[in-house]
Parts: C-alpha cells; sequence; structure tokens
C-alpha cells in the first residue's frame, strides 16, 4: 500500500495480476476486529500474509505489536528482546518483485522508527544497534517472493520459512522449514472469520510441530534475540 493512498500501480498490473492495495481504513478496520486484536495484543501469535503486497497489513500489525512488547517490558533490554520476538511472529509472500522490495522496506522502517520512539520515549536510552541487525535478519527470512498457492519461490523452488522459537525470555531457536511442509504438516489452525483469514495464520501450530520437525531444511545454534544477526548455524 502506497502512503498516498494509491490503490492502483497501472491498470495492465491489475488485468495480469489482480492486484489492488487495500486502503488504510479497511486495514484498520479488519485489525480492530476482537479476534484480529487479541491476537496482535500477543508476543507469540503468528500472522501470515499470502498476498502481502507492499505490507499494508503487516505494518500496520508490526507497529501495534511493538507498542504492546513495549507495554509488557520492565527495560530496554526486555524491549529490544520483545520487539525482536513479536518481529519474528509476522511471515508475508508476495509474487511481483517490487512489490517484495518496499514490502522488506517498508517492514524496515517500520520497526526501526517505531522502535527507536519507544526506546526514546519510554526508556530514555539509545537504540541497540544489535536489535536493528537483527531485524533485518528476520525480516529476510520472513518475507518471501514467491506463489502462496504453489508453495514456490520466484525461481521455482520451495519456499523456505523459518521458525523462530522462543527460550525463555531472552532466547531464541531458528529453524528453516519448507512452506509446504508446514502446510502438509498439520495445516493453518487459528484462522479467524472469513472475511480476515488471508492475514491471519498460525504458521507452527501445535499438532504441526511434530511433523515439521522431522524435516527441517537448516538447524541454528540457539542464541539471544540479539545475536540472530550472527545466523550461526549447527
Amino acid at each position: 500500500m502506497t502512503t498516498n493512498e494509491n490503490l492502483i500501480k497501472s491498470a495492465d498490473r491489475v488485468k495480469d495480476h489482480g492486484e489492488v492495495f487495500t486502503p488504510k481504513w479497511i486495514v484498520d478496520k479488519m485489525i480492530d476486529q476482537p479476534e484480529i486484536a487479541a491476537k496482535v495484543r500477543s508476543l507469540t501469535a503468528t500472522f501470515l500474509e499470502p498476498s502481502a503486497g507492499e505490507g499494508a497489513f503487516l505494518t500496520e500489525i508490526l507497529d501495534r505489536k511493538i507498542r504492546y512488547a513495549a507495554e509488557k517490558s520492565k527495560n530496554a533490554h526486555e524491549f529490544g528482546n520483545y520487539a525482536l520476538m513479536v518481529l519474528s511472529t509476522l511471515y508475508g509472500i508476495e509474487l511481483l518483485e517490487d512489490n517484495v522490495e518496499m514490502l522488506v522496506m517498508n517492514m524496515k522502517d517500520t520497526f526501526s522508527d517505531v522502535y527507536r520512539e519507544l526506546m526514546y520515549d519510554l526508556f530514555q536510552t539509545e537504540p541497540d544497534q544489535k536489535v536493528y541487525d537483527s531485524a533485518k535478519v528476520i525480516i529476510r527470512a520472513n518475507m518471501a517472493q514467491g506463489d502462496a498457492l504453489k508453495k514456490t519461490d520466484a525461481l521455482g523452488r520451495p519456499i523456505i520459512f523459518s521458525e523462530w522459537q522462543p527460550v525463555g525470555k531472552t532466547r531464541v531457536q531458528r529453524t528453516e522449514y519448507t512452506f509446504e511442509s508446514i502446510v502438509n504438516g498439520g495445516g493453518p489452525t487459528g484462522t479467524v472469520q472469513e472475511v480476515v483469514e488471508e492475514i491471519s495464520l498460525d504458521l507452527f501450530p501445535d499438532e504441526a510441530q511434530e511433523a515439521v520437525d522431522e524435516t527441517p531444511a537448516r538447524h541454528f545454534t540457539q542464541c539471544k534475540w540479539t545475536d540472530i544477526y550472527k545466523e550461526e548455524i549447527e
């Protein structure tokens, strides 16, 4: 979604891809629904947008989730951990390359702007560069260019997503899975009403975990949330 509320980029894109962006008032109305709002006010509830565009839904959810993370934080260090935790719960798939570039940029900008604002306003301290660096890794891992229906990326390879499993309050276990194995391992649960089912998905439901655990793509070394940027593989 563009900031000046242009809802289409060209008639050809509408014709070829059915691309129409969602106006902010609809985004807000959908996210304000009680079922969605309850998940937004959670550190661990996951969201997947299978047609993410430039991030209209994901950036708004991210903004709200970071503010909730700040409410739950006792100090700046805990806020950094929680901010990365909520960021790790947001996933997007987008078909068109230019949209993906904007999606990634908008997610980075939203995270940086809100994190910096709250660090200064609530905790009166400088932002942590390690939080910024780790956020970039999470966004790169969680935003994919590809076809959500075919579960393949722009080159026809399986879409790979990372599960970011919290270990206590300060550490995380990252494991990669193909999107297909996640879906086939148990399917999406936790979706809400039909009108908003596209943007809310329990991507790693408990009942699917055992199945996807059998076929991880890569297993990373357990680390602190703020050390994610090191990307150390076991």
